[in-house]
């Protein structure tokens, strides 16, 4: 079966120096995009993360500090990189809650101005744990029925994330081959930043999810504790979160003038 498309998806599977989507880096990253015609386009590179590798990160993808030492670095990378996403919903195994995080941190950091207004979002691990609560080599196993060679590998994950999710649409009857089923199926709240941070009341509107403002509007503590907003910009918060808080601020302030 081939999945059902409008427009180009990619799926991607990052490797990192750890799983800190504020401080953290990526030190290998796979894209496969596939087009509605069902042609496929696959990218891998290696990224010099500017910072060392932990050991014990390292044993578990086997990308060493040596390997990437003369790698370009995500920001010479980033261009090329939103190049080939740019016009693409995204598709990932925990990637709503890892791997796009961590990848707009990255291009918020190159001075890309990455964001999901116009792009779905497709975690192919949330289907998998409504479904049948595995990880990913026992879904690519379970589904595909093949043994994952090279687990922890950008590119083997990637292509094994791609063909679970159009073996779950074959499975499961109640699965749309649809891009906007499938990204409200395996989403699992709604927020408004991808760390979870700012949340959406049932009004819909901008809430604070935690700390002493927790579930309190964001545009009334911006208005009531305008100290606040300069705290949080100079705290240690992913910099999508800072980029949405100001959307909400200058919407706001926009507001009043109307």
């Amino acid at each position: 079966m081939e999945l059902n498309l409008t427009k180009p998806i990619c799926f991607f599977d990052l490797e990192t120096t750890g799983v800190n989507i504020t401080t953290d880096r990526i030190v290998e990253i796979s894209i496969l995009k596939v087009y509605p015609n069902g042609k496929e386009e696959s990218k891998t590179w290696l990224v010099n993360p500017e910072m060392p590798i932990p050991k014990e990160v390292t044993e578990i993808h086997g990308i060493t500090n040596e390997k990437v030492a003369n790698q370009p670095t995500f920001k010479q990378l980033a261009k090329e990189i939103h190049n080939l996403i740019k016009d693409s919903d995204l598709g990932g195994f925990n990637s709503n809650r890892f791997d796009i995080p961590l990848l707009a941190e990255e291009m918020l950091r190159a001075e890309i101005d990455f964001d999901m207004k116009n792009r779905l979002a497709i975690d192919v691990q949330t289907i998998f744990h409504k479904m049948e609560q595995r990880t990913l080599s026992a879904a690519y196993k379970f589904y595909c029925d093949k043994n994952l060679d090279n687990a922890h590998s950008a590119e083997a994950d990637t292509k094994a994330t791609y063909h679970i999710l159009k073996a779950q649409i074959e499975k499961y009857n109640e699965l749309e081959n649809d891009t906007n089923f499938l990204s409200e199926f395996s989403s699992r709240k709604k927020f408004a930043d991808f760390a979870g941070f700012i949340i959406y009341n049932k009004q819909g509107e901008e809430c604070f999810s935690f700390g002493k403002h927790k579930h309190k509007k964001v545009t009334d503590i911006l208005e009531t504790e305008p100290g606040y907003f300069g705290w949080l910009l100079n705290a240690d918060f992913p910099l999508y979160t800072k980029k949405i808080l100001t959307a909400i601020k200058l919407r706001s302030f926009n507001n009043k003038l109307d």
